[in-house]
């Protein structure tokens, strides 16, 4: 478990991959329960940083915890404590949506009425109980996306990492991912650290935000703080603004 109120905590971390230094020199704290947000160019760093975080990949250098455990030495209990939705997940389309959670919470040693009373309410959140017995290869992008997030919160993760948890949403469904979040982090101790390019989604959901830049921290704090700092109209203008992605309007007008 967290200590301290502390979910996550690294220290001088570093990943490099050959020459490319991918991730710099990262200090970070996230707060228990709450909803971070991870901004950055193509590249920047975030997914590595996730990678490591979740058990996934080693760190080349620095130290972290995660929920309390060890980076280095206890990636299997941060797996287990923890949910994880990549960005590009894979699916088995011959299941339906219940076996694929099935399969899914069986991987979690879960089972019985648990395992079902929790997929029929993910199900029914999500707005899929109407097609929980249909193959998953008949599901639109959007349905399939929201059946990753059913199998992410599964087993009632403390900790979950989301990266580009809308990517493949329609507006209607990316407000319902929102709204689950916010919810979720109402009535429960769930904390999120969600990777994100939809600096409005991230606005309206991250209580806490960081912009990685060139795989080192540019800026943590609230989106409010952050707006302020940067004297701009929204967290959209205020990243573009760090992270040097202004457009010269008039040279790109000019173009014919």
């Amino acid at each position: 478990m967290a200590g301290n109120g502390i979910v996550i905590k690294t220290t001088g971390l570093d990943k490099t991959f050959g020459t490319v230094h991918a991730v710099r020199n990262l200090d970070l704290e996230v707060r228990a329960g709450s909803r971070f947000g991870f901004l950055g160019p193509n590249g920047a760093g975030k997914t590595t940083t996730v990678r490591i975080l979740s058990g996934l990949l080693r760190q080349t250098s620095g130290t972290g915890t995660v929920c309390g455990f060890d980076i280095s030495t206890q990636r299997d209990e941060i797996k287990a404590i923890t949910g994880l939705l990549p960005e590009s997940p894979g699916l088995y389309s011959k299941l339906s949506a219940v076996e694929f959670l099935e399969f899914i919470g069986a991987l979690n040693d879960m089972s019985g009425e648990e395992l079902h009373r929790r997929i029929d309410r993910l199900l029914a959140m999500l707005g899929l109980e109407g097609r929980q017995n249909d193959l998953l290869e008949s599901f639109s992008s959007g349905m399939k996306q929201k059946v990753l997030v059913a199998s992410t919160l599964l087993h009632d993760p403390k900790l979950v990492f989301l990266d580009e948890p809308t990517s493949r949403l329609d507006p209607a469904a990316s407000a319902l991912v929102k709204d689950i979040i916010l919810a979720l982090a109402e009535q429960t101790e769930t904390s999120f650290f969600i990777c994100s390019h939809m600096t409005a989604f991230v606005e309206d959901v991250c209580d806490v935000v960081g912009i990685l830049v060139d795989g080192a921290l540019a800026v943590l704090g609230s989106p409010e703080e952050i707006i302020a700092a940067t004297d701009t109209a929204d967290l959209e203008e205020a990243y573009l603004q760090i992270v040097g992605g202004k457009v010269d309007r008039a040279t790109l007008l000019a173009w014919r």
